[in-house]
């Protein structure tokens, strides 16, 4: 059977998974968004469906001017007792926490802090013992993967903080992941950052705390050295075997804009990598150690048909699920319908580290068509591709002393600017479509059956490299103005 990476697409990092039953879970980082940590299942591990968000109330993290980048970083999922856990760091407050449901599809609890610092937070759970480890350094000033044992009812810490391994020297040691197999425990980490030298790597021992041996051929997984090759970055994963005996490498990575343009803007993505363990005891993972667009095995079900979602809309998507606002939203400045969307603008920009009248959904994938309806009364309202306060462009109606205009607007760093304006009088409604292609986006008005383009932007403005940062291009709809109401319907984004 062949299947097709990445297997979710758009920005999702940092994927951790768990398997109960039949049924696999997974979760990713979300960084400023809202809700936070979304959650998804599956039951083949290459077609995945979101099921919710396990940070939903304001109560369980804090986002409150939490510039682009900060916030929820990487989780880590499990299962113990019948009682799911997910742990993760707010990386503006430093601190790791943890929370817990015994319905993965309902809420979970509040947060249950852990006073221990690093970010990537693990739980291991063995004879009644709860190992919680994080990057970072030890009550003794020592660097490396950080472990203690907590009490998993309070968080308290019941041993110091003591590093069990430094690694193989790559920078950014981090992601540690702990997992008894066949009599070994496996540490499993990343290093190198979450960039173009990213890898994953990993160590075992005969104990939980080790001490560790590592992999004498790491690092076990990187394109590092796959120059012109689309997958790059890969690493920060997380190993699950599944219901036939065979382990995978669910991890991330992201596809650069162009076999020789090394940018990305979809964010790092959620990739799936075979693992082999050997006769010795070590793993091997990918081809050759690296990672492929696609693959084909003879050890996955021949009936496992991969499907992908090519068209969103506000009829096939749900709003608690596939969208997302910049940090804690006003909701009575929300009305979410099935077919159309009212948005009450404020006085906070997209250029703020606040929560601007702003909701989203990932772009995933290069081709598109981003088409919406947008009528308004005052103020601004329209389409924005979003990567962070300074890296945005934004295509929209506003009103003007002589009516109303419709704009293109590109931020890029400090330079912003309106760089083309369409006056359309007394007609307070645009048809707006924005074509997506791998190296550019053009900005098109629909007036009467025909397209009045504005402008095209490159892509690579918006990617990590110029801007910076670990999150990926949001498809936005917003309004600004303390007076502004607007009207968004017929919102398609399809990927062709």
């Amino acid at each position: 059977m062949k299947y097709h990476n990445p297997v979710i697409k758009g920005f999702y990092p940092d994927p951790s998974v768990c398997k109960v039953n039949d049924t696999y879970y997974l979760v990713c980082s979300s960084m400023q968004y809202f809700p936070g940590v979304p959650l998804f299942e599956s039951k083949d591990l290459i077609n995945w469906t979101q099921i919710g968000h396990c940070l939903t109330r304001k109560s369980q993290i804090q986002l409150d001017k939490v510039n682009s980048s900060g916030g929820v970083f990487a989780p880590t999922l499990r299962y113990n007792n019948g009682r799911f856990y997910m742990t993760t760091t707010n990386d503006t407050t430093r601190q790791n926490f943890f929370i817990w449901t015994d319905d993965i599809y309902g809420e979970w609890s509040e947060p249950i802090y852990v006073d221990q610092g690093g970010i990537d937070p693990d739980l291991y759970f063995e004879d009644n013992k709860t190992y919680f480890m994080s990057n970072g350094t030890d009550d003794l000033g020592i660097g490396g993967i950080v472990q203690c044992q907590i009490d998993i009812e309070t968080g308290r810490k019941l041993t110091p903080s003591r590093s069990i391994w430094q690694g193989t020297g790559g920078r950014f040691l981090e992601a540690p992941h702990l997992y008894k197999i066949n009599g070994w425990y496996y540490l499993l980490a990343a290093e190198g950052g979450t960039e173009f030298g990213h890898m994953a790597t990993y160590a075992r021992g005969a104990s939980p705390s080790g001490p560790f041996e590592a992999y004498p051929h790491n690092p076990v997984l990187t394109n590092r050295n796959l120059g012109g090759y689309e997958v790059q970055a890969v690493g920060h994963g997380d190993l699950v075997q599944d219901e036939f005996g065979s382990w995978w490498l669910l991890h991330l990575g992201f596809r650069q804009i162009g076999q020789w343009i090394p940018y990305h803007h979809l964010g790092r993505e959620v990739f799936l990598t075979p693992v082999t363990f050997g006769v010795d005891g070590w793993f091997t993972a990918g081809h050759n150690g690296t990672t492929l667009s696609s693959f084909e095995l003879d050890h996955l079900p021949n009936d496992v048909n991969q499907q992908e979602k090519k068209c969103y809309t506000f009829e096939n998507t749900e709003w608690e699920k596939d969208w997302c606002y910049l940090r804690h939203p006003q909701h009575d400045h929300y009305a979410l319908e099935d077919n159309k969307l009212v948005l009450t603008g404020t006085g906070v920009t997209l250029d703020q580290a606040g929560s601007p009248t702003f909701i989203g959904i990932r772009q995933k994938d290069f081709n598109a068509v981003i088409s919406c309806d947008v009528s308004l009364s005052n103020g601004e309202a329209g389409i924005t591709l979003y990567m962070d306060e300074n890296h945005h462009y934004d295509f929209a109606i506003r009103k003007v002393s002589s009516g109303y205009e419709v704009i293109e607007r590109l931020n890029v760093g400090d330079i912003k600017a309106i760089v083309n304006a369409i006056d359309v009088k007394q007609v307070n409604r645009a048809s707006l479509v924005i074509q997506a292609s791998h190296t550019r986006y053009r900005f098109l008005l629909q007036v009467d059956g025909e397209e009045i383009e504005l402008g095209t932007a490159q892509t690579k403005y918006l990617s990590s490299e110029v801007a910076g940062g670990f999150t990926g291009v949001i498809i936005g709809l917003y309004a600004y103005g303390e007076a502004c109401s607007a009207e968004f319907s017929h919102f398609k984004c399809e990927y062709l």
